[in-house]
C-alpha cells in the first residue's frame, strides 16, 4: 500500500509456470537426434530414456553415449529402474564415454541442445505439454534436414587444448 501522499505503485512479478527437463541424444555424423522432455531429471526418468535410444538401434550391438558426469548417468540407474535381467541387457548394449570435468564442450549433443535452445526454447511457454509439442516438431524438422554437427574440433586441436591429457615423449 502507498503511504499518505505518495502514488501506488505496481511491481511486475515474474510467475514461473514450471520447469521441465529435456534429454537429447544425437548421431552427429548422421543428422538424427531423439529428444525428450520429462517433467523431472531423475535416474529413473535418464534410464527410460536409455532404453528409449536401445529400442531404436535395436540391431546394433554396441551403442556409444558420449555424456556428462552428471549423478543420474550411471548404470546403477537401469537397476533402479528396471528388472535385473533387462538392466543387465541394457547395460551389456551400451558403452558409456564420459567427458572430463568442465568438458561438456566435448559433447556435440551439448551443441545440439544449444541449437534446439536457440530455435525452439527461446520464449516463455506456459505447460509442459505445449513444450513437448513444439520440441517434438522442433526434432522431426531437424531429421527430416538431416541437419548433422558441424564438429571443428580437430585432433591437433584437441592436442593443444587437452595437452596435459597427453604424454609428453622426450628424445
Amino acid at each position: 500500500p502507498a503511504s499518505p501522499g505518495q502514488l501506488e505503485r505496481h511491481d511486475y512479478e515474474y510467475k514461473r509456470c514450471g520447469m521441465c527437463n529435456v534429454f537429447i541424444a544425437c548421431e552427429p555424423l548422421a543428422g538424427n537426434r531423439m529428444v525428450k522432455v520429462t517433467e523431472r531429471k531423475t535416474k529413473q526418468d535418464w534410464a527410460i530414456f536409455m532404453e528409449e535410444i536401445a529400442r531404436k538401434y535395436e540391431i546394433a550391438e554396441k551403442i556409444t553415449i558420449v555424456m556428462d558426469n552428471l549423478n543420474t548417468h550411471e548404470i546403477g540407474s537401469f537397476y533402479e529402474t528396471f528388472q535385473p535381467e533387462e538392466a543387465k541387457a541394457l547395460c551389456d548394449r551400451f558403452e558409456f564415454v564420459y567427458t572430463p570435468k568442465h568438458g561438456s564442450w566435448l559433447n556435440m549433443a551439448e551443441i545440439e541442445l544449444n541449437v534446439l535452445t536457440g530455435q525452439c526454447l527461446d520464449r516463455r511457454m506456459d505447460n509442459i505439454d505445449f513444450v513437448k509439442k513444439e520440441v517434438l516438431a522442433w526434432e522431426k524438422n531437424r531429421n527430416n534436414k538431416n541437419a548433422k554437427v558441424n564438429w571443428q574440433f580437430t585432433t591437433e586441436n584437441a592436442r593443444i587444448k587437452l595437452s596435459r591429457l597427453y604424454p609428453t615423449i622426450e628424445a
